[in-house]
């Protein structure tokens, strides 16, 4: 898949880089898959904006994806289609059963129409193929992965989004060691489920939208920085100008005081803690020697 740059014939255009996919399907989605997205505005149950900077965009409709596959094992699946999903930067694919049910799936990098499919509790060394989908005890060591389970049974959480993948370091005492994508290194069971393959769409990062419009369209509005605003608006706000005091030496923080960079969110008596061998930035986890 490579980028599409359009001939600079307007201002846009000019800066506009966007992914060329023409094996995705140019069709409406699966009608039975598919389900209302009503728009929020960023707004609670109570009217107040607890999201900011989210409104407009395009309609959508959100499709129904299968995380889990174990209700369908060893029953293979053949893929229909390869469609866009407005919800997810992956890419989503629309496979078949023997018996005629449909389902979407998240679409892994070199897969496309025609290729079988399975998801089954045993394995051979042949199997492990792209979109085929097994526990993580069954899988070779440094396969890429992704749509992996953080829990048996509930269904696929990491490594979901374009061009990411999972690798499978080891399997030791009924429990696997995963290197994520941002360089952590954590303890999974071993009887969680997880897809071959990393996922597709890997250039979506590198896409340049070209104008503010786009953004709008994907319902994002704009954002005015903290260091523009006034002190009553913003603590990083005030100052004539450019100032060394207000809104320049200061740490950058949110507009409730919550330090922006460099400071550590997660709890310290976060459970899962337990099961992360080594941070992403090389470190033990917080409390660990």
């Amino acid at each position: 898949m490579a980028l599409k740059i359009t001939r600079p014939l307007t201002p846009s255009q000019r800066f506009t880089q966007l992914n060329s996919s023409p094996e995705l399907a140019k069709k409406r989605p699966e009608r039975s898959l598919t389900e209302p997205k009503p728009k929020t505005g960023g707004r609670n149950v109570y009217g107040r904006i607890t999201s900011r900077r989210r409104g407009g965009g395009h309609k959508q409709l959100y499709r129904i994806i299968d995380f889990k596959r174990f209700d369908r094992l060893d029953q293979p699946a053949t893929v229909l289609t390869l469609e866009y999903d407005p919800n997810r930067s992956a890419h989503i694919a629309l496979v078949q059963y023997s018996d005629g049910e449909k389902r979407y799936i998240i679409a892994a990098n070199g897969q496309k129409p025609g290729d079988i499919i399975v998801a089954s509790n045993k394995a051979t060394t042949n199997d492990f193929i792209v979109g085929n989908n097994f526990p993580l005890e069954l899988i070779p060591p440094s396969t890429k992965l992704h749509c992996v389970e953080l829990v048996p049974g509930r269904g696929a959480q990491m490594g979901r989004t374009a061009g990411t993948s999972i690798e499978l370091v080891n399997i030791e005492n009924g429990a696997a060691q995963l290197k994520l994508p941002s360089g952590e290194l954590r303890l999974v069971n071993a009887k969680c489920r997880a897809t071959i393959g990393e996922v597709g769409n890997g250039d979506h990062s590198n896409q340049s939208l070209g104008k503010a419009g786009r953004n709008r369209w994907l319902g994002k509005r704009p954002r005015s920085r903290g260091v523009a605003m006034n002190p009553v608006d913003h603590p990083n706000g005030g100052g004539q100008g450019k100032s060394k005091g207000g809104g320049g030496r200061q740490h950058l923080v949110s507009p409730w005081g919550q330090l922006a960079k460099g400071f550590p969110t997660r709890r310290r008596s976060k459970p899962s803690s337990s099961l992360i061998l080594t941070r992403h930035n090389g470190r033990p986890p917080r409390g660990k020697k």
